[in-house]
């Protein structure tokens, strides 16, 4: 992939406090909002073409619903990461993960600056990289000029770490899926033991078939228009993720190595999928 224009400002063609803009500084991925919004949107309109709205509102069916998928899921899990669920989600929902060969083409800009000008220079830049927490421990290692094994070995320790923790939100989302839609048909079951208990009062009968009938309605709603697609995209942000920790810790120890950047930027390539390989010194 060609380098852009934003990204060849990163070249080393200034002082290294002029370089390393963020790529991503402001962005937000919309594509599970707009998603979930469509869909939650065309449900709506269905419901409205068939009929009153207020005919798939049930507060009972709801409660059965969302408070035992909500109460089946909390026993599955610890209260530690259940406290942690909502800042997961707030990543699925809005955070955009780094393109791979952005940060890419920014790894090779470090090489570049570290060879021309020294480790402590990659120093100056530490405040550039924002909130990425692992590319500042990176070259906060390479900075105090730590063994290039040890660099490997304790940024493997924190990516595998940070993989578990995220892999435990996947995880619950997508227990909470499977939660759902049996917490659907206990609230039909409910409500079908109403209404036969009932038959000799008509009045009832309504009102213990809304609970049967729209119990399975929110739980097949909740699991496959919510959780279970939330689940996915917290899946796939940590492989994407997990990816550009790997390219920063082949990042790292080829600096202290002192290695050329342009082999850095040949292995990195060799890691990165053909769309998204970079041609950083071209």
């Amino acid at each position: 992939m060609a380098v852009s224009d934003a990204e060849r400002e990163i070249r080393i063609e200034a002082p290294p406090s002029r370089i390393l803009p963020d790529p991503l500084e402001g962005s937000h991925d919309g594509a599970t909002l707009y998603g979930l919004g469509i869909g939650l949107a065309l449900l709506i309109v269905a419901m409205l073409l068939g009929g009153s709205l207020a005919a798939y509102v049930d507060l009972p069916a709801f409660m059965m619903v969302i408070g035992g998928t909500a109460a089946v899921t909390a026993v599955s899990f610890s209260l530690d990461d259940l406290r942690r669920l909502p800042s997961a989600l707030a990543t699925a929902v809005a955070r955009r993960v780094p393109a791979a060969h952005h940060a890419a083409a920014r790894l090779v800009a470090l090489a570049e600056t570290a060879r021309r000008h020294g480790f402590m220079a990659l120093e100056d830049l530490l405040p550039r990289l924002k909130d990425d927490r692992f590319l500042i421990k990176a070259v906060a290692l390479v900075v105090d000029n730590t063994e290039p094994d040890e660099i490997e070995r304790q940024l493997r320790t924190e990516l595998s770490a940070m993989l578990a923790r995220h892999r435990v939100a996947a995880d619950m989302l997508r227990r909470a899926g499977e939660v759902a839609p049996a917490m659907g048909l206990i609230g039909t079951l409910v409500g079908l033991v109403q209404m036969l208990s009932n038959l000799n009062n008509p009045t009832t009968i309504g009102p213990a078939m809304a609970v049967a009938i729209l119990a399975t309605l929110y739980g097949a709603v909740l699991a496959n228009m919510v959780l279970l697609p939330l689940a996915a995209k917290l899946e796939r942000n940590n492989h994407a993720e997990a990816l550009v920790h790997n390219l920063t810790i082949l990042a790292a120890n080829s600096i202290a190595r002192r290695e050329n950047p342009r082999r850095l930027e040949v292995v990195l390539n060799g890691i990165l999928p053909p769309a998204e390989r970079i041609s950083y010194f071209d």
